[in-house]
């Protein structure tokens, strides 16, 4: 059977996931709120996507392979609703751990000592394999092949304790950068790696509040933005209201294309606007990589910010060169060069503003080369004189271990050729990337996950020892105990 390939064509990094939860303190139509938040996270996951909600007896969960809008018509959403519903959460995937298949689909639910629980996550576990291996000598049993499992298992393990403090614990013995969000019939808890690698924030809505990968998700439910999550937060959401325990202790390094790709434009994470940083980063670039040009056009939609500030700090004008078909969608083909090039020539068209034009174009990443060499085709056919090819994030080296799909390192363009090379093979009149300290100055953080460009990896990385934890250390049982 030929495997089938996500929405990829457009050879881009793509983000495992996004996350949604809700408590309300009252009745409330928390399948509608949860169908909203994943809608608004689309953009982080397209292949499956879930909604669990509990009325405090029961828990209900409906998921499946495909767009929310796909999966969840009118009447699965009324197979969710109930009364007395005030807790739920929702899930929007794209696979990086675990095969693209409906059983991974999250969220994942289980029955345990500590009742019925959903789990969603977003990022990886750098030792989930270690742990998972040695959870099955000990006679533990998985359902799925995603890394999510191992943190459900291991919270489970802890029959004496609570669901919140059985969580923290758990935190201790998991290595990576993740975001959680978890459920039992009464309350939301919500937790971000020491790291803070992957986002999370919190809202207020009608006296209950509202967990979420980015803002944008809150906004669409009419909550209103509290916070970030803190790195190594573990922050809970019942009838008490919100309390939270510092876990771990917080050595922010944020993932650097979340400002500038991931995220949505309206999203602000750790108090950086991300729409202002991509401005920022063209910016940069235009003082790093100038270039004598006519014309600034930038690669709908991801390349757009970071062109308009090229062109503010060039003074070149900025003007649409490509147009990007709003009704292309998701096209799952066979990876073929030639198709490749068709799902270009489907989603993206030259307009008249390249026409004997010196062009400045601008995009985000660079990842194998192959969709960028079709698109300054594209504009050489429309009758571009020159094409100089600017990208506003560092050349991207490394594969990243903390839940993007950056393809492996022999297939990343910058990690087997030099910049003439690529600018050789993508057919530019130029090439240029962002520098790091350029990008660091745009985002405007302290410290920044740049794992992918630098190969330093502040979470930890998957093949540093065995992934073992130090329970004697962490006053833990050891897993011979596992029940």
């Amino acid at each position: 059977m030929t495997q089938l390939t996500h929405d990829v064509l457009d050879d881009k990094p793509h983000e495992e996931c996004g996350v949604f939860a809700v408590y309300q303190p009252r009745p409330a139509d928390i399948a509608r709120m949860c169908h909203l938040g994943i809608f608004a996270l689309q953009h982080r996951g397209q292949e499956s996507c879930g909604i669990a909600v509990s009325d405090g007896h029961d828990l209900v969960v409906e998921k499946d392979m495909g767009l929310v809008a796909e999966v969840f018509d009118e009447a699965r959403l009324a197979s969710l609703q109930r009364p007395g519903l005030r807790v739920g959460l929702g899930h929007t995937r794209y696979a990086t751990t675990g095969a693209s298949l409906r059983f991974n689909a999250q969220p994942l639910t289980v029955r345990s000592n500590k009742g019925i629980l959903a789990l969603a996550h977003n990022g990886n576990f750098t030792n989930a394999r270690a742990m998972r291996s040695r959870m099955l000598d000990g006679g533990a049993v998985f359902n799925t092949t995603n890394d999510t499992e191992v943190m459900i298992n291991l919270i489970a393990r802890y029959s004496r304790l609570s669901l919140e403090d059985a969580t923290a614990q758990v935190m201790k013995e998991l290595y990576g950068g993740f975001a959680v969000v978890i459920m039992d019939r009464h309350k939301i808890l919500g937790l971000r790696d020491g790291n803070g690698v992957r986002p999370l924030v919190v809202g207020e809505l009608n006296g209950g509040y509202v967990f979420a990968s980015e803002p944008s998700a809150l906004h669409v439910v009419g909550a209103t933005f509290l916070r970030d999550v803190r790195p190594g937060e573990l922050v809970v959401a019942d009838e008490s209201g919100l309390h939270s325990r510092q876990v771990l202790t917080p050595k922010p390094t944020p993932c650097a294309f979340e400002w500038i790709y991931f995220a949505r434009g309206d999203s602000i994470l750790d108090g950086v606007d991300v729409h202002a940083a991509r401005l920022r980063m063209g910016e940069v670039l235009a003082e790093e990589a100038p270039a004598g040009a006519d014309v600034v056009v930038g690669v709908p939609e991801s390349g757009l910010t970071a062109a308009v500030g090229y062109a503010r700090a060039s003074g070149i004008p900025y003007d649409i060169g490509l147009y990007k078909s709003p009704y292309a969608g998701r096209t799952f083909i066979n990876p073929t060069q030639d198709l490749r090039k068709l799902k270009v020539l489907l989603k993206l068209a030259p307009t008249g503003a390249v026409r004997g034009k010196r062009v400045v174009l601008v995009d985000d990443s660079i990842v194998r080369g192959t969709t960028s060499g079709y698109i300054v085709q594209l504009l050489r056919s429309a009758g571009a004189s020159e094409v100089h090819f600017r990208v506003s994030s560092p050349p991207i080296r490394y594969p990243c271990y903390y839940g993007i799909d950056t393809a492996a390192r022999k297939e990343l363009a910058a990690a087997t050729m030099s910049t003439g090379e690529i600018c050789a093979r993508i057919g530019a009149d130029s090439l240029a990337y962002i520098s790091e300290p350029g990008l660091a100055r745009a985002i405007g953080l302290q410290t920044t996950c740049l794992a992918c460009f630098d190969g330093s990896y502040p979470a930890g990385h998957p093949d540093e020892g065995d992934g073992a934890v130090d329970e004697q250390r962490l006053g833990l049982p050891v897993f011979d105990a596992i029940a």
